[in-house]
């Protein structure tokens, strides 16, 4: 796998890793990790498949990626981590701190899918088309960039688990505090799901950002606001030094 790292010279600063959503690649999440890479260890994942790393010969269930996560996350820090997830990303991290609760201290879901009540491959695409349309250019152009590397073939073959993974019924057996963060115009990641999803979770929450679904790069500064306080507050609430 493919890894940007930006290591934190303090090393009692909390560790982000940062995982993509389909089709997509560490480039989008690049301004998000920046914000959080004053504050903490940061590292980007380009997962199998997709950006830098290479395609498998057969296809991935939601599943092996939240183990390729296992495997990785102590390569990267000896603590546990801050996992945050992206869109699909948002399921991969779900899996990892289901599979392997003692390597996620927090997780957090940026414009997490899919809503199973608008699970087709029609609605997912119109939602995502309206969405592109209104994106910032630069995020719309890596976005495209992104989509071409992965090639038609991987996209097809990692939308299936997407549409068919329970994001919110994994979350059920999370046992890290949990974050839901959507872009307040968000029509891939909707208001009620991101209710329903914080719901799921005893320790869950919900904020809304001005943004679509890539909140993370339109709204960088404000999704690692949100980030660092949802940290500083589990830590205060144990007692722990804020390291945040």
């Amino acid at each position: 796998m493919n890894v940007l790292s930006r290591p934190h010279p303090d090393a009692t600063v909390p560790v982000f890793v940062l995982v993509h959503g389909i089709g997509m690649s560490h480039r989008y999440l690049t301004r998000l990790q920046t914000e959080l890479a004053g504050i903490g260890s940061t590292h980007a994942v380009d997962l199998p498949g997709f950006g830098r790393s290479p395609k498998p010969a057969a296809g991935v269930s939601i599943r092996q990626y939240g183990d390729y996560l296992g495997e990785l996350l102590p390569l990267l820090s000896e603590r546990p981590v801050v996992l945050v997830g992206h869109s699909m990303g948002a399921q991969f991290v779900t899996e990892a701190a289901a599979r392997h609760p003692e390597l996620v201290s927090h997780l957090v879901l940026i414009g997490a899918v899919v809503d199973p009540t608008r699970d087709s491959v029609l609605r997912q695409a119109l939602a995502l088309a309206r969405d592109t349309l209104k994106e910032p250019m630069r995020g719309t152009l890596t976005v495209l960039g992104d989509y071409l590397r992965c090639g038609p073939r991987w996209y097809l073959a990692t939308l299936r688990p997407m549409l068919e993974y329970r994001t919110d019924r994994r979350l059920c057996e999370v046992s890290a505090p949990t974050l839901v963060i959507r872009g307040d115009r968000d029509p891939v990641s909707r208001h009620d799901w991101g209710v329903h999803l914080a719901a799921q979770s005893p320790t869950g929450r919900l904020v809304e950002l001005p943004g679509r679904h890539l909140v993370q790069f339109s709204a960088a500064a404000e999704t690692a606001a949100a980030i660092r306080g949802h940290v500083g507050a589990t830590a205060e609430r144990a007692g722990d030094p804020v390291g945040v």
